[in-house]
C-alpha cells in the first residue's frame, strides 16, 4: 500500500458512527441472558466479531471486565464476566463458538483474557495483523474503518477503567461500536489479502495465534529489573533496594488488585534506592510515597528498607545477570565485529525482500529471530540448516521460504 492519505483527510471525509445500527443492546449479566445469548450465536452465521475491555492501569489483572460478539443474525451481545466468575457458564459460551471463526483486531492482546475465562478459538482472522501483511502504515481500528468503510468512531472511553461497576451507558455504546463493522472489515481485508496473493501467509499467521491462545504466559527472570529509572542506581545493595521494595508493591498490588503504578510509582523506588544509606527520612522526602495510596503501607516499605540493610554482600544481587540471547544490536561492533557487519548484511537482505513483497520487515521475520540468527549462525551453513534453525525459533513457513536463500548467502563469510 502506497500514498496513503492522511489522517486529517480520511477523517474529513469519513461518517461518524455514534450508535450501532440495532441501537446499544443491554449488559448481560445472568444465566439466562447468557443461555440466549449462546443460542442466538449458535443460529447466526458467519464469523463472529469478538472484543474484550482490560482495566489496564487501573487493575492489577488483565482480565476480561467487559467481552462484545456480533455475528450475523444475531446481532451484538454485550457480557460482564465479572457476573459469572467461580461458574464455568463463560467456558459454555466459548465451547458453543470455538469452531466458529473468531474475528479480533490485535488478538495477542485479547486473547490471554478470554482463554483466562475459558474462551479460546479454533479459528480466527485478526484484523490487525492482516492490515500489516498488507502492508497499511496504520492499523489502528479505527483507522483501518476510516480507510476502508469510511466511518469514523470515537475513542474517548479507550483508556477507561473498565471495571467500574455500573458500567455508564455510552461506555456501552462505545464498546458495542467496536465489533459493530469487524465482520465488514474482516470481509473487505480478505479480499486484499487473496487479490496480493498474501491469504496463505495469514493463513498461517492466524493458525499460529490459534494455536498458542491458551498457551501460558512466560514470567520473566527478576522482572523488578525493568523498573524505570533503575539505571540511576549504581551499587548492588541498591539493586537489593529495588527488587525488595518492587517485590512488597507486587504482592501488594496482587492482593488489592490495583495496578502497582497507582500504589507506588517506578520513579520512587529508583529514587529511594538511588541514595546511599536509605532510611525513613529519606523516604519522606520523596514525593512518591507520600502520595495518599504510598503513605498506607509505610509500616512495609520501612519493613523492606530494614531487610536490605542487614543483607550480607553475598546475598545482593548481581549488577547484571547473563542474556540468554544475543546481546543488543548496538553492542555488537564492540563484542563481535564480524557478528556485526553480518547482522548489517542480513538486514539489507531482509529489507530488499520487504520492499520487493511490500511487507514490514518486523512481519517478514520477527527481529529477535533476525538477531539470533545473525549471532550465532547454524553449522554447518547451509539453506537446509538455516531453514532449520528459523523454524526452531517458531518462523513460518511462509517467511522461510521468502528469506532462507538470501540469508544463508548474507550469513557466510
Amino acid at each position: 500500500m502506497t500514498d496513503q492519505p492522511t489522517t486529517a483527510q480520511l477523517d474529513a471525509d469519513a461518517r461518524l458512527l455514534v450508535a450501532p445500527a440495532e441501537g446499544t443492546p443491554d449488559i448481560e449479566d445472568t444465566p439466562g441472558c447468557l443461555q440466549e445469548t449462546i443460542a442466538a450465536l449458535r443460529a447466526g452465521t458467519g464469523p463472529i466479531a469478538i472484543d474484550a475491555e482490560r482495566a489496564h492501569g487501573f487493575r492489577y489483572s488483565q482480565r476480561a471486565y467487559l467481552i462484545q460478539l456480533r455475528r450475523t443474525g444475531a446481532g451484538t451481545h454485550l457480557i460482564d464476566p465479572i457476573a459469572f466468575d467461580d461458574t464455568p457458564a463463560l467456558a459454555e459460551l466459548g465451547a458453543a463458538i470455538s469452531n466458529t471463526e473468531w474475528i479480533i483486531h490485535a488478538a495477542s492482546q485479547d486473547l490471554p483474557c478470554l482463554a483466562e475465562i475459558g474462551m479460546t478459538p479454533l479459528h480466527l482472522f485478526d484484523t490487525e495483523l492482516a492490515a500489516r501483511l498488507l502492508n497499511y502504515p496504520r492499523v489502528a481500528l479505527g483507522t483501518m474503518l476510516t480507510e476502508l468503510l469510511g466511518v469514523r468512531l470515537l475513542k474517548e472511553h479507550s483508556a477507561a477503567d473498565w471495571s467500574t461497576r455500573p458500567l455508564p451507558a455510552e461506555w456501552l455504546t462505545y464498546a458495542a461500536l467496536d465489533v459493530e463493522l469487524l465482520v465488514e472489515l474482516r470481509d473487505r481485508l480478505a479480499d486484499q489479502l487473496v487479490a496480493a496473493g498474501k491469504d496463505a501467509w495469514a493463513a498461517e499467521e492466524f493458525a499460529a495465534l490459534a494455536a498458542g491462545a491458551g498457551a501460558p504466559i512466560e514470567r520473566r527472570t527478576d522482572p523488578w529489573r525493568r523498573t524505570s529509572g533503575i539505571h540511576r542506581v549504581r551499587t548492588r545493595r541498591g539493586l537489593a533496594y529495588v527488587a525488595e521494595l518492587w517485590q512488597i508493591r507486587d504482592e501488594i498490588a496482587r492482593d488489592t488488585d490495583r495496578a502497582p503504578s497507582r500504589i507506588l510509582p517506578d520513579v520512587a523506588i529508583a529514587e529511594l534506592a538511588s541514595a546511599e544509606r536509605p532510611d525513613r527520612s529519606t523516604l519522606h522526602q520523596i514525593p512518591g510515597f507520600q502520595r495518599r495510596q504510598a503513605r498506607r503501607y509505610l509500616p512495609e516499605w520501612l519493613a523492606g528498607l530494614q531487610h536490605v540493610a542487614t543483607l550480607r554482600d553475598a546475598e545482593l544481587p548481581p549488577m547484571h545477570i547473563p542474556s540468554v540471547g544475543p546481546p543488543q544490536a548496538r553492542m555488537w561492533a564492540s563484542k563481535d565485529p564480524v557478528a556485526a557487519k553480518r547482522l548489517t548484511r542480513v538486514r539489507e537482505v531482509l529489507g530488499a525482500v520487504a520492499q520487493q513483497y511490500e511487507l514490514p520487515m518486523e512481519n517478514l521475520l520477527t527481529p529477535d529471530h533476525v538477531r539470533r540468527l545473525a549471532w550465532s549462525p547454524p553449522a554447518p551453513l547451509t539453506e537446509e540448516s538455516v531453514d532449520a534453525a528459523l523454524a526452531q525459533l517458531g518462523a513460518r513457513e511462509w517467511q522461510r521460504r521468502l528469506t532462507v536463500p538470501g540469508l544463508t548467502e548474507a550469513l557466510g563469510p
